[in-house]
């Protein structure tokens, strides 16, 4: 019980004394431990012999060194890089027939190789640089039935590592743990929890925070005035890149390479932290930005200054460094959000807590004042502390929005109010006169061109010995008396307004020999069309028209008027050649178009024009009743 106990109980197989209140409680503990081993089918090897070591640039030496399991390299071999061949024999466990057994080995770092009675067992990667890290990965491989023996069976297992000093935390330190053989039934649930706590969670919510750095990227982008959004993004981003480690265990770099890169990496992403406290506190401090900048290049520095034998040693310190400054950074935030933002302070604060409980558990890891842990909790319980402020800083973003919407609704509404009764006062208060002044103008301007300019125009047709000059005149008398009848603002039947269209327009089709297809179902229609929508409809449906026979070659024309309840429809379209070519894209610039949309765009409507080459041209107007 003595031996269990100092192996089961001790660190790195170096017992320890412990107070005395501890000692029950650890008893207890090693008993119920032990358990499976006494009663079950279960074999726990504990002892093993090293009987052969061989660094990278070293040669191989052969030896007979009975060690503890686990063994900690940093303990039994400082300073050791290479590769080292345990041996361990065990009898097969009592069970029942048929069952499989199977090796489970719950660390072994960074990578193995075993062998069962001389035949290899298990070999997950490469055991030369760059070697396969997979110092997080529990390993179980099935004992073949046929390789096994009732007695003396004998393990070989080449673990390949490296020192404690050469490299950054005491988890990728080389070392096996103690070595358990038993029915696989049993071992594939302690496997299975094993794998998904200490790297099938940390893959899982390191995608998810990956997407949601992203997302937060995107409010950054949103948002340029709050930086925390940006600080925080990267922050995701940059852990989320440092867990990268449990999905790529292949590195292509070799360890001091890799090593260096991951410790480079965490002096940024600490520096996104505390600069996303203080922006997210409201809170902004030259001295901090400069310091966090020179950090990042304090770091690389210092390690190239330090070299390899010391590596360890540096970036502990390193660790204790950032724990100190992310504290700080939270007790600052927490401070302030005491004084200014109560209600924040309540949500917060249990968050960033349990993210200072968890890095000083890592730091007292890497200090040695705490043993490796079984399960890896800053892994995955990290990366979920990070969602749980990801998600305040959502809810954070969508009460601001909506806040803004609110704002932005409530200010269109009491502008709408304000500006209906402006509207209500103005035309309370102008509304009689202006259109007493107005109708008074449009009469005394449409009487003096009935009476003068009328009747000259009457005069130079009926005396002018020029037909040109006497078809101008005529023309220009039409326009005239067109622009009388809008001005006295006398509303028009729709029918009437139909038949002197479709009289004008056969008229002059005719006679520039384009046979003419009039279609419409409202010849009587009772409904009226304002004075100035039948004067601008008409002068669109003329220069229409007038297109038609000075510029498209047209031989067919069809004209289509339909009316609904809220709408009137002109549709004119001819088979001539279409607009040129060299128009394209400049419809408004020839052919009097531009005008023809300018005045349905007055009458609140639409003037479309769709043509091309060889197919004619089709002109849409629509106009609100």
């Amino acid at each position: 019980m003595t031996s269990l106990l100092s192996m089961r109980c001790s660190r790195h197989g170096v017992p320890r004394p412990m107070p005395w209140p501890f000692w029950p409680l650890l008893v207890l503990w090693c008993l119920v431990a032990a358990l499976p081993a006494a009663w079950g089918a279960e074999v726990q090897v504990r002892e093993a012999v090293v009987v052969g070591e061989q660094g990278f640039e070293g040669p191989a030496r052969s030896m007979q060194q009975p060690v503890s399991l686990p063994d900690a390299w940093s303990v039994s071999r400082p300073g050791f890089d290479g590769t080292v061949t345990y041996h361990a024999r065990f009898d097969l466990p009592s069970m029942p027939q048929g069952d499989l057994l199977a090796l489970y080995i719950e660390r072994a770092c960074s990578n193995v190789e075993a062998r069962l009675n001389g035949q290899l067992i298990l070999r997950h990667g490469s055991l030369r640089p760059p070697v396969t890290r997979n110092c997080y990965y529990p390993q179980l491989v099935g004992l073949p039935a046929g390789l096994l023996k009732p007695s003396g069976n004998l393990l070989e297992l080449r673990v390949v590592g490296y020192a404690l000093e050469h490299v950054a935390a005491r988890q990728r330190a080389g070392g096996l743990s103690n070595l358990v053989i038993a029915p696989q039934a049993e071992l594939l649930s302690r496997y299975e929890r094993q794998l998904f706590w200490n790297v099938t969670m940390g893959q899982v919510v390191g995608l998810t925070i990956v997407v949601l750095g992203v997302f937060m990227l995107g409010l950054a982008w949103a948002r340029r005035n709050e930086p925390a959004y940006l600080y925080f993004g990267l922050l995701l981003l940059g852990w989320a890149t440092l867990g990268a480690r449990l999905w790529v265990r292949h590195m292509p770099l070799d360890n001091w390479a890799t090593e260096v890169l991951i410790s480079t990496l965490y002096a940024p992403v600490v520096a996104c932290a505390v600069l996303f406290l203080q922006r997210y506190g409201g809170h902004r401090h030259r001295a901090v930005n400069i310091a966090m900048l020179l950090q990042c290049l304090l770091v690389p520095a210092s390690i190239a200054l330090a070299g390899d034998e010391h590596f360890f040693t540096v970036m502990t310190v390193w660790t204790t460094v950032y724990v100190l400054e992310v504290s700080w950074a939270i007790a600052y935030y927490l401070r302030h959000a005491w004084d200014e933002r109560r209600p924040e302070f309540w949500i917060m604060s249990a968050v960033l807590i349990i993210v200072v409980v968890l890095a000083t558990i890592e730091t007292a890891v890497q200090h040695d004042i705490l043993d490796l842990p079984r399960i890896h909790l800053i892994h995955f319980a990290m990366p979920l502390l990070f969602f749980a402020v990801g998600l305040r800083l959502v809810q954070h973003f969508v009460q601001a929005l909506q806040a803004a919407e609110m704002a932005r609704f409530h200010l269109e509404q009491r502008i709408s109010e304000k500006t209906a009764e402006i509207e209500r006062s103005y035309a309370e208060l102008a509304e009689a006169r202006i259109e007493q002044v107005a109708e008074a103008e449009r009469k005394r301007i449409a009487g003096d061109l009935h009476d003068d300019l009328g009747a000259k125009l009457l005069t130079i047709v009926h005396t002018s010995g020029d037909e040109r000059i006497s078809t101008l005149a005529r023309e220009a008398l039409e326009e005239m008396r067109l622009s009388v009848r809008g001005l006295t603002g006398k509303p028009v039947k729709v029918s009437d307004a139909l038949a002197d269209w479709r009289a004008e327009t056969v008229s002059r089709l005719g006679q520039a020999a384009v046979q003419v297809d009039w279609m419409t179902a409202h010849e009587s229609d009772e409904r009226h069309l304002s004075a100035r929508a039948y004067v601008q409809t008409t002068r669109i449906l003329r220069e229409a028209i007038s297109n038609i026979i000075k510029h498209s070659g047209a031989t067919a024309c069809t004209i289509r008027c339909v009316i609904d309840a809220t709408d009137f429809n002109l549709v004119i379209q001819d088979n001539g050649r279409g607009i040129p070519l060299e128009l394209d894209g400049k419809l408004d610039r020839g052919h009097g178009m531009a005008s023809m949309k300018r005045r349905a765009k007055q009458l609140a409507g639409q003037c479309l024009v769709e043509s091309g080459p060889g197919y004619g041209t089709v002109i849409r107007l629509t106009l609100p009743l």
